[in-house]
């Protein structure tokens, strides 16, 4: 499809109109999947408080950013909560519109042969081997504002001062606002425009960089003051620092974790990463007269490596943020392999083997994805006795890390905590052998219990960790919650996923 110069608008529209396809059949797995995948779990529960008129951090705590909780909350008022084919086709939909973002920016610096190259491979490695990867995340998120930014700074402008790029400072402050890592992005960004071979290229001056520099941070702060004052508005502004920029420690780096997804990732999606490599390297004639773009897309790539690895966990879906500056750096090498104007420097470069090897990797993944979220389709057997043993205004809680639980049940938190991590100081990333947590619980974390329980005290509470040999934390570890269950509920059901207890 793509191993050819595309000359003529109809090629052009066929060629589109494959990849879009190819999307969709990608993400087929998740389409059809009737549960939330992954952490859209916790969103959806952040976000369906949002919903009832409930706020995020004050009301539901978990650790992002406040625009990926209204984001999700968007989706549900539209569509109604509960709606995950709704939420899987808005993740489609982010997709696809994340690679449009990487055509522009491959016709702006090269054909549109290569634009379309990047956007097929943003669509083929970015659910990159597990399924967890089709979950509307939030690397996936801020993937495309952080697109549609360098878009617009990469566009050849007849201004001197480009006030567009007030507008590609606000999306990457829109980006940071769905994800955190997001931030570094502006900053090979802004280095760009400081670039002598940038200057040169537009014929510049060094007050003109500056000046768009400038313009390209205020409007990154005008994003993040304008969130701000939404925030103090709601009461929340406090709780919205500490608990997406504060309570972000890093009590244990996760070696062989990363070890291992490092090169699971290199290995996967080696045709990208090879790519990327031979087009640097062949910076005088694939970059020529591109100096500064390149520099700017190897930072790119540099600091969203370091965003990958700045929380020491290593989880895939982490990796994703490379994908896009992969995709535009590999693109114009295959764009001249495929279109033969150059020979392959080795025979596993040759067009036909590149084109098996390529589909072989979709075909894996895909059966990965299938297999994956086979055996995720039922919702649980907490939840579903809870959806037909209790009433829609009863509240319940659920101790331990399964969010899960309360979409399955349809029934609202007791507790803002919707996970138990504050109360146990549980580490995210793994058991850590010999560290006991509870020196990381949240000073008044077991007060603030108390008192949503007394503001709505839970009909129900599921204990996931029932087994006092096995849990990592069983309830008797903490009295507050034992006393309460001790006193004042039973046990009514033992379930997969643990026991439930109802109030007496």
């Amino acid at each position: 499809m793509m191993g050819a110069p595309i000359h003529s608008s109809r090629q052009f529209r066929f060629a589109a109109l494959g990849i879009i396809l190819l999307t969709v059949a990608i993400r087929l797995p998740s389409l059809s999947h009737p549960q939330p995948i992954d952490s859209e779990a916790m969103y959806s529960v952040v976000a369906n408080e949002i919903v009832d008129g409930d706020r995020p951090y004050a009301d539901a705590v978990e650790r992002k950013p406040p625009l990926l909780f209204w984001t999700y909350a968007a989706v549900f008022t539209i569509a109604g909560k509960f709606n995950w084919k709704a939420l899987h086709i808005f993740a489609l939909v982010w997709t696809l519109c994340a690679m449009a973002g990487l055509y522009v920016i491959g016709c702006e610096l090269f054909d549109p042969n290569t634009g379309l190259i990047a956007a097929f491979f943003y669509s083929v490695f970015q659910p990159w081997w597990t399924w967890k990867n089709l979950s509307f995340d939030g690397e996936m998120l801020m993937n495309l504002p952080i697109i549609c930014a360098w878009a617009i700074a990469l566009l050849r402008s007849s201004s001197r001062l480009r006030p567009e790029l007030f507008l590609a400072g606000a999306l990457l402050g829109v980006a940071f606002l769905l994800k955190q890592p997001a931030a570094i992005a502006a900053v090979p960004l802004g280095t760009y425009l400081l670039l002598p071979s940038y200057r040169a290229s537009r014929s510049l001056t060094p007050m003109h960089s500056i000046i768009q520099a400038a313009t390209l941070t205020a409007g990154f702060f005008a994003a993040l003051g304008l969130v701000t004052i939404v925030l103090w508005k709601q009461g929340i502004l406090h709780d919205a620092f500490y608990w997406t920029i504060a309570d972000h420690d890093v009590p244990h780096v996760f070696w062989q974790k990363g070890i291992v997804n490092t090169l699971t990732f290199l290995g996967v999606c080696s045709p990208l990463v090879i790519g990327a490599i031979l087009a640097c390297r062949d910076k005088d004639e694939i970059w020529a007269g591109k100096t500064a773009e390149r520099t700017a897309l190897l930072g790119l790539l540099a600091v969203s490596a370091i965003g990958a690895a700045a929380g020491a966990r290593f989880y895939p879906h982490y990796y994703v943020q490379l994908v896009p500056p992969l995709a535009l750096l590999a693109a114009p090498y295959y764009a001249r392999l495929w279109s033969r104007k150059m020979q392959p420097p080795q025979w596993f470069l040759r067009p036909g083997v590149t084109y098996a090897w390529l589909a072989l990797t979709i075909i894996v993944f895909s059966i990965k994805h299938w297999t994956g979220l086979a055996s995720r389709r039922a919702p649980s057997e907490a939840g579903r006795y809870l959806f037909a043993h209790s009433d829609p205004a009863n509240r319940i809680f659920v101790w331990g890390q399964s969010p899960d639980i309360y979409l399955d049940a349809h029934r609202r938190p007791a507790c803002r905590y919707i996970t138990t991590f504050p109360l146990t100081g549980y580490v995210f990333g793994g058991p850590i052998p010999g560290f006991d947590t509870r020196s990381r619980i949240m000073p008044g974390a077991w007060t603030i219990l108390e008192q949503d329980f007394a503001r709505h005290p839970p009909t129900y509470i599921v204990d996931v960790q029932p087994d006092p040999k096995s849990a990592q934390y069983p309830v008797k570890d903490f009295p507050i919650l034992a006393k309460l269950l001790a006193e004042r509920y039973e046990p009514v059901a033992q379930t997969a996923e643990g026991v439930i207890y109802r109030m007496r």
